[in-house]
């Protein structure tokens, strides 16, 4: 069994006995792994949490896979796409690239190959992020250049640890626990320190402007929210 408890996919996937034998063999791999049965309800999974991958099939009920990739994709995710799918041509193949996917996995195939894929697309996609957008704010990880609505934000290391864990998962609940083994992963901090990052973070990020972003989920967490 491996150690990659970090890796979350999701299967959008409408043959059931096949949805099934994914998800039990990523589990056995410690792959978190939610699934939906058809375009609709794979979308709204996709915009309303956070994976490092996303495993779809074309023939879908409501929405097709190649629709609902280019959805994703106009609407700014990043997220990588590895299709799978029977059809095989190289046609098809080119729609799905020119829709956004990142990879193609014919079927049948072997769980093994399957698993290696969605490995080296998380890695990939940990290199790829260089910056995160939220309605208007900004973050250009590189350079570590922060702005909203085109004004420029300082912001010390702790808070741009902070914004980076946020806004990569917005607008998913980020747990406490969380953060502060994110901020503070040699030493336990002290109760008030991470009360001190989030005002910090909000006189920045949200004071000066009309629409608040930061918001507080009373007994979970904190999160970025976004319009949508």
């Amino acid at each position: 069994m491996t150690s990659d408890l970090s890796i979350s996919v999701l299967l959008v996937e409408d043959d059931r006995d096949l949805a099934a034998s994914v998800a039990e063999y990523l589990l056995y791999e410690n792959i978190r792994c939610d699934h939906a049965y058809n375009g609709l309800t794979g979308f709204t999974l996709a915009k309303e949490n956070h994976y490092d991958v996303i495993l779809l099939d074309l023939m879908l009920p409501k929405i097709d896979g190649f629709t609902v990739c280019e959805k994703l994709r106009k609407d700014g995710s990043d997220t990588p796409i590895l299709m799978l799918t029977a059809k095989d041509t190289l046609e098809d193949k080119e729609t799905g690239f020119n829709s956004g996917t990142d990879d193609y996995l014919v079927k049948p195939f072997a769980m093994k190959e399957l698993t290696l894929r969605i490995k080296a697309l998380s890695k990939r996609r940990s290199g790829q992020s260089k910056k995160l957008m939220v309605e208007d704010l900004v973050y250009d990880i590189e350079n570590q250049h922060v702005t909203r609505s085109s004004q420029v934000i300082e912001l010390n290391r702790l808070n741009l640890k902070l914004l980076e864990l946020l806004m990569r998962r917005s607008p998913q609940i980020v747990y406490r626990e969380e953060i502060e083994e994110c901020l503070w992963p040699d030493d336990a901090p002290e109760s008030n320190n991470l009360k001190v990052q989030l005002y910090q973070l909000r006189q920045k990020i949200d004071k000066p402007f009309e629409s608040k972003l930061i918001e507080t989920v009373v007994g979970h967490g904190v999160r970025i929210k976004s319009k949508e």
